[in-house]
């Protein structure tokens, strides 16, 4: 009889916010069953976000110790037969709740245990209210909450498509509108966001220009269609990229960021009149400056978080359409028990290390199927 294994975040008596690392567990429970209108998915892997790292050390709200992690996923529909998506793979949608309005999550209705949070439970993996964290072997999801998966995808790239998909998806097309000819800024290139950005971007007809502290990840970026990229180290890096600014479009149409920092600052030098910043992320700090000039410049800052459903479903067949195959960093193979390997993943996190998406093969069976090392 199989048995569902997954992986949660073990609490630490007395842990503050930001001074914990919370160490992973491992659990084995029955493997559950699809109610009305759900599908059971044998899960074959699963990939790390930064906001994993940011649970284990609490800064993240909402946590939870009790649902698994992660909330990337990638496998197939083992029940029930009468599902049109049975014994075929798929793709877990990364949350909950947000079906299709382009203004955010449409409102989950209250109650005296959600009052607080409702807003935090869309994400699935180590979420309060929610178990559909996808760090173990079987989900149970509403059916509406799988796509087939492209069918040029190994189960790896599968899995690291999902939330840093639906992310760079949600900032370049919905929020940031780029258009064929543009010139599109994408700062911290290496995060699974930032490449899908790199990627979407240069198949929309876009030319795209990069930021890194890591030249070796300029040059990889470059190798993937990328017609320029500066060190963001460099005191001035903004004036190293406008001298690589074709003539005929001498400047930035939009800026897709992760950072925040001072990003509109150093933006508003490059954007055109009426350019936007799309953020995503705010890894520098939680608070960016906005000053007289952008206003002047009629800049736009837009926030963006994750997308809809329907925003999903529009990504993944763009993603089929034009073969695009997610950058894949590293895979750790060995299931959930290996707990060593996938700690190294974490510490790849921490260090800013990869080149693309970490990934488990959670199915010991996609052990021969892992994507190629970056």
């Amino acid at each position: 009889m199989p048995q569902n294994q997954s992986l949660t975040i073990k609490p630490i008596e007395g842990a503050k916010p930001g001074k914990v690392y919370y160490p992973l567990h491992l659990n084995t429970s029955p493997v559950p069953t699809p109610g009305p209108g759900q599908v059971l998915v044998k899960v074959q892997a699963s990939a790390l976000n930064h906001r994993d790292l940011f649970i284990r050390q609490h800064l993240y709200p909402g946590i939870s110790f009790s649902a698994p992690l992660l909330a990337d996923g990638y496998g197939t529909v083992v029940s029930p037969s009468s599902s049109p998506l049975y014994n075929k793979p798929v793709l877990v949608t990364p949350s909950r709740g947000w079906i299709s309005s382009p203004d955010g999550p449409e409102p989950i209705p209250t109650t005296e245990t959600n009052r607080e949070e409702k807003e935090w439970s869309v994400i699935g993996g180590s979420a309060r209210y929610s178990d559909q964290g996808t760090a173990q072997s079987f989900i149970v999801v509403p059916e509406e909450e799988v796509f087939p998966a492209p069918g040029h995808l190994t189960s790896a790239e599968g899995a690291a498509l999902p939330l840093a998909g639906l992310t760079a998806w949600r900032a370049l097309i919905t929020k940031g509108e780029a258009e064929r000819g543009q010139n599109v800024l994408v700062t911290g290139i290496g995060g699974g966001v930032a490449l899908a950005a790199l990627q979407f971007a240069e198949k929309k007809g876009c030319n795209v220009y990069v930021t890194s502290s890591s030249q070796e990840k300029i040059n990889k970026a470059l190798e993937m269609g990328a017609k320029g990229g500066v060190l963001y180290t460099e005191a001035t890096w903004e004036k190293t990229l406008l001298k690589q600014l074709p003539k005929t479009r001498p400047f930035i149409d939009v800026i897709v960021d992760g950072s925040g920092g001072d990003i509109v600052a150093k933006g508003i030098k490059m954007l055109k009149q009426g350019g936007k910043i799309v953020v995503y992320g705010m890894t520098v700090g939680p608070k960016m400056e906005w000053n007289m000039n952008a206003v002047l410049k009629n800049i736009e800052l837009r926030g963006t978080s994750m997308g809809s459903r329907a925003e999903f479903g529009d990504m993944v067949k763009f993603v089929d359409e034009n073969k695009i195959k997610p950058v894949v960093s590293r895979v750790v193979s060995g299931g959930l028990e290996n707990i060593q390997g996938i700690d190294g993943l974490f510490e790849d996190l921490k260090g800013g290390k990869q080149f693309g998406k970490l990934v488990i093969l959670v199915d010991r069976e996609e052990e021969g199927a892992r994507s190629p090392k970056l």
